[in-house]
């Protein structure tokens, strides 16, 4: 049984989150997570982007890091990388079974991501990475990744409403599932949060006496170039420093202003405990990050469009001001989108939408798809002014109309379209 097939014999299993599972499977496997030293990573929107900017940028410091993180767009190699470089089909085939068949014993059977992720934490330690970074799969107290009690840095990236079915209702019990993450006296670096979660994860760095990192944005310099000053921030028993670094940011959009001085708050961090990364590194490791499916222009049948994950409705809302940005005076645009069921999907087509836009609303192939008709409905609700709604069959055909006329189309509103679309570009024709 290939790598795929052995993950997808654990797709029914669903979301069950708890530590119990995981630590029974990584204590069969010699606990190979705690022979890592590890950045932990949540967020509701940022992380993939902070994990990407940080193992860039410790990889240009001559350091050997592993990087896990999650959805993949086409591959389950995606997940699993070292120093940029995705795992091995081969190396992810051998730790799978290593995997599975510690599982076989388990009390109860784990879950896919529990799977995967004991296959990140075993890779990487039979690969000796000198630091791994660790995106969080779900929320933070019960996620799998959530099993290390020493971690160099926890990092949180921001807090809006997504998952809330399985997070809890409120900013406020979201923020209390991400805060898991920091740990006694660890240091925390943490995003500008609203303030019901501010004050939710305050609390819980003064009770575990760790050092914190307040994060404000890098100061957009124009031209693909951005600033960042440690004086800005809020230290709390943290060492604060002078020393302003210039840098060039490719990965588009004012998010990555935040996004990009996380990382740097991080990396200072770091700096301050040892580890050797030098300013070159810093700007070459930020100029050189790759985020894939963010904010990424492309082409389809020689036509310019822009993709983008957009899945919850603060990451909506920053696609459509980096949209409204582009020109002094925005034209309408091309909606090519499809959201899962499970998504906040009138809040997530209030953001985008705009009068004079057309809406090309397609499903999301092998997921649990809001129905395209349905999307349509719920978007003349919204924005009875739009020029166009149709809903379509399929990917290929909604796209094919979309890309007729001069507007700029966009593709956005689910992860796993984007990497479908991804997935056919790939394909020979």
């Amino acid at each position: 049984m290939n790598a795929n097939s052995l993950l997808q014999s654990y797709q029914h299993f669903g979301v069950h989150l708890g530590l119990e599972r995981i630590h029974q499977l990584l204590e069969k496997l010699d606990n190979p997570h705690k022979q890592i030293p590890i950045i932990h990573v949540a967020g509701t929107n940022g992380k993939g982007s902070v994990c990407a900017y940080l193992s860039s940028v410790l990889t240009a410091a001559g350091y050997r890091v592993g990087r896990y993180t999650s959805p993949h767009l086409i591959d389950w190699t995606e997940r699993i990388c070292i120093n940029q470089k995705p795992i091995s089909t081969t190396a992810l085939q051998q730790c799978l079974e290593q995997v599975v068949s510690a599982a076989q014993g388990n009390t109860e059977t784990p879950t896919q991501f529990e799977i995967i992720t004991a296959t990140a934490w075993l890779y990487f330690a039979e690969q000796k990475v000198d630091i791994a970074v660790i995106e969080t799969g779900l929320g933070g107290r019960l996620d799998a990744t959530n099993v290390c009690e020493t971690p160099i840095v926890s990092v949180i990236t921001s807090i809006s409403l997504d998952h809330w079915q399985i997070l809890g209702p409120t900013i406020a019990d979201i923020a209390g599932e991400k805060a898991g993450i920091i740990k006694s006296k660890c240091p925390a670096v943490i995003g500008e949060l609203p303030e019901s979660a501010r004050i939710v994860v305050e609390k819980r760095i003064q009770e575990l006496g760790c050092p914190a990192v307040w994060v404000k944005p890098a100061v957009d310099l124009g031209e693909g170039f951005a600033e960042y000053n440690p004086n800005s921030e809020i230290t709390v028993n943290s060492d604060s420093s002078t020393v302003k670094i210039k840098y060039q940011l490719l990965l588009l959009g004012q998010v990555q202003l935040m996004n990009s001085a996380i990382a740097l708050a991080t990396l200072h961090t770091l700096q301050n405990l040892g580890w050797q990364i030098s300013a070159t590194a810093i700007t070459n490791g930020i100029a050189q990050t790759k985020w894939p499916g963010r904010l990424q222009q492309t082409t389809w049948k020689n036509r310019n469009i822009l993709i983008d994950g957009a899945h919850n409705p603060a990451a909506a809302i920053a696609l459509r001001e980096y949209v409204d940005h582009l020109t002094s005076s925005p034209s309408p645009i091309n909606w090519v989108i499809g959201i899962l069921a499970t998504k906040d999907c009138g809040d997530i087509l209030q953001a985008l939408l705009k009068k004079g836009d057309r809406l090309y609303l397609v499903p999301v192939p092998d997921q649990n798809s809001a129905s395209p008709a349905e999307l349509a409905t719920t978007a003349e609700i919204i924005c009875p002014e739009l020029s166009l709604t149709q809903a379509f069959p399929d990917l290929t055909t909604a796209l094919d109309a979309a890309v007729t006329d001069e507007n700029l189309t966009i593709l956005c509103g689910s992860l796993y379209l984007i990497g479908y679309f991804l997935q056919q570009q790939q394909s020979p024709a």
